[in-house]
């Protein structure tokens, strides 16, 4: 019966430290890639600042090409939104609308995963010499949870391969 106590009291011990550690974690996680690519700002603008032309690179339809897509508001730019619905486990369910849109400099648009969250993405373009660096940045709040604090040490890892995959589609 003593084995069994102090088994629990350690068990218990560990659960409390890894909870104590998670509110030493970042709470807001921002994920960012940069890629230089040779185009102009306005051909790699006019990819991202609209929704339904954004389809093409969407990674929603990577997972899941059946993925339900809703747009309303204009075709780009600010207001610009798109809604999804998929049976997929990686896409579910969501919302995406332009809020921000500066003619070849940037694009930032919120996101809403359902229950999975908020972010805010945006895609940042500084033209030089005929090329273009764009940067494409992911920022969201992983909440006081312990569990979302220790998702965000994964979100680098998670966000990755879609931001590979975007870039790769952006190219000319």
């Amino acid at each position: 019966m003593i084995f069994l106590k102090r088994i629990l009291t350690l068990f218990v011990v560990i659960i409390l430290g890894l909870v104590l550690v998670s509110f030493l974690l970042p709470r807001d996680v921002k994920v960012a890639r940069s890629i230089e690519i040779d185009a102009p700002a306005a051909e790699v603008f006019a990819k991202v600042n609209g929704l339904k032309v954004g389809a093409d690179w969407s990674p929603r339809l990577v997972c899941d090409p059946k993925v339900n897509l809703q747009y309303s508001g204009p075709d780009t730019g600010v207001a610009a939104k798109l809604e999804w619905t998929s049976e997929h486990s990686q896409v579910g369910i969501g919302k995406q609308q332009i809020v921000e849109s500066i003619e070849s400099q940037n694009v930032v648009t919120a996101l809403d995963f359902g229950g999975q969250g908020t972010a805010l993405a945006a895609f940042n373009l500084v033209e030089a010499g005929g090329k273009i660096m764009i940067t494409w940045d992911l920022e969201t709040d992983m909440g006081i949870s312990p569990i979302g604090r220790y998702m965000g040490l994964m979100m680098d890892k998670w966000v990755e391969p879609t931001m590979r995959l975007v870039f790769l589609t952006l190219r000319p």
